[in-house]
């Protein structure tokens, strides 16, 4: 069973820092329980709760779930900026829109936390697919999503080899609101980690919140734990089958009831506290916290898919009027490049003729004309991003996401009622 287990602190700090912060003594260490093969007496009401919320998220896969999956990358933005250290920085979505194009394409006028952020949601997209597309997850897996994370930080790579902590103090542990286990006892724990990952022992839900809590409590290296331990949820859920088309964004919930979420990990970690009994009270505590938080990620990412289903409605009537007006067939052909461009809209809101010819293979002109078609049809607008060079914006797109990611950060998930509780790009204000 888990427990704590003492160790001595022997400080290497005798100046430059405040005198508590300078002591040697006692502190306590964090022994977790081992998780593969856990008997986990799930609580009866937290277990019923799981089938209808992860029925609803299957539902995201479905066939009405077009455009979904691109959209709700720009949803983890908060990750990218956590990766790229401007944390508190947000940039707009179609700042990063624009960055993301500028990957290929030469664009003017993009801000650098644009394009850090832009280049960070690449980077955490390309390794938590690498870890959902792996046949038998390993600890090296998980090693190299750490250093894709932050590959600029090569001393933190790896897992550490030296005792961490959670608090205010960088020069003690003495004190320290969490310790997690010796440095020597990680290779272990992180071997169980991922024994766990590669079965289906328990619901996908109750798995990923089991395997979130886990790492966080390993704590397995010396900085960037948080934006692994989010990935982690993504790989389980997408590994399960539960998300094959969408992220959901537990990990930004989660964000949002911060004070909740720190409750939850501290009695998953102090399970142990009142015996075997306490330790079951304990983890369904922290396994209704997270089940909660996928329950409201997933109301979220449909009211999101509503959006999107009533926009296309809305881009449908505009182009029939348009083309009505102009004289030509009023609906276009299936497989013409204007229809096969308004399916493309919600996963790429800002284009150039030379991108979309890339994505649709077809030819420059036809790009262009189909891009130029809805431009009148008034479902993009433009803007200039390089000499003799045009940018399309499917704007509406764009308010859809940053109103969605205001929403996500409203510990009531509606900021007509409460204010965003983090930083998030402005309310749309173009008419």
């Amino acid at each position: 069973m888990a427990t704590w287990e003492d160790a001595f602190w022997e400080s290497s700090v005798d100046s430059g820092v405040p005198r508590h912060e300078q002591r040697s003594g006692i502190y306590q260490r964090y022994v977790p329980d081992l998780i593969d093969g856990m008997a986990l007496a799930v609580d009866g009401g937290v277990s019923r709760q799981v089938t209808p919320i992860e029925r609803s998220i299957r539902l995201l896969n479905g066939p009405g779930a077009e455009g979904l999956a691109g959209i709700a990358r720009f949803l983890l933005r908060s990750e990218a900026i956590a990766s790229s250290r401007i944390e508190g920085i947000s940039p707009s979505a179609q700042q990063v829109a624009l960055a993301e194009l500028g990957l290929t394409e030469t664009i003017r006028g993009i801000s650098e936390q644009a394009k850090l952020v832009a280049n960070n949601m690449t980077v955490v997209r390309s390794a938590t697919t690498e870890l959902v597309e792996a046949e038998t997850l390993t600890v090296e897996n998980i090693v190299d999503l750490h250093r894709s994370l932050i590959p600029d930080e090569p001393h933190h790579h790896g897992l550490r080899a030296v005792q961490n902590w959670i608090g205010a103090s960088r020069w003690t542990p003495i004190g320290a609101t969490f310790v997690p286990p010796a440095p020597e006892r990680v290779p272990g724990y992180m071997a169980d980690l991922v024994d766990y990952m590669n079965g289906s022992a328990h619901a996908p839900l109750i798995q990923a919140a089991v395997v979130h809590a886990q790492f966080e409590t390993i704590h397995p290296f010396t900085d960037g734990n948080g934006r692994v331990g989010r990935a982690l949820i993504h790989t389980v859920l997408a590994r399960r089958g539960l998300t094959e088309r969408a992220v959901l964004p537990v990990s930004l919930v989660l964000a949002t009831l911060r004070d909740r979420y720190v409750e939850g990990l501290t009695e998953y970690r102090h399970a142990s506290a009142a015996g075997s009994a306490g330790a079951s009270r304990s983890m369904n505590a922290w396994t209704a916290t997270f089940i909660e938080a996928a329950e409201i990620a997933a109301t979220q990412s449909e009211a999101l898919m509503d959006a999107i289903h009533t926009l296309r409605a809305e881009w449908t009537d505009r182009l029939t009027a348009h083309r009505s007006a102009s004289g030509v067939r009023p609906t276009p052909r299936a497989d013409s490049t204007v229809s096969r461009l308004l399916g493309q809209l919600p996963e790429a809101p800002v284009l150039t003729a030379t991108t979309l010819a890339k994505i649709l293979q077809v030819s420059f002109p036809s790009a262009s004309a189909a891009l130029d078609e809805l431009r009148q049809a008034g479902i993009l607008t433009t803007r200039s991003i390089e000499r003799g060079a045009t940018a399309y914006v499917a704007r509406e797109v764009l308010d859809i996401i940053t109103m969605s990611e205001r929403a996500l950060a409203s510990t009531q998930f509606d900021t007509r009622v409460s204010a965003p509780n983090r930083s998030v790009p402005a309310r749309p204000t173009h008419g």
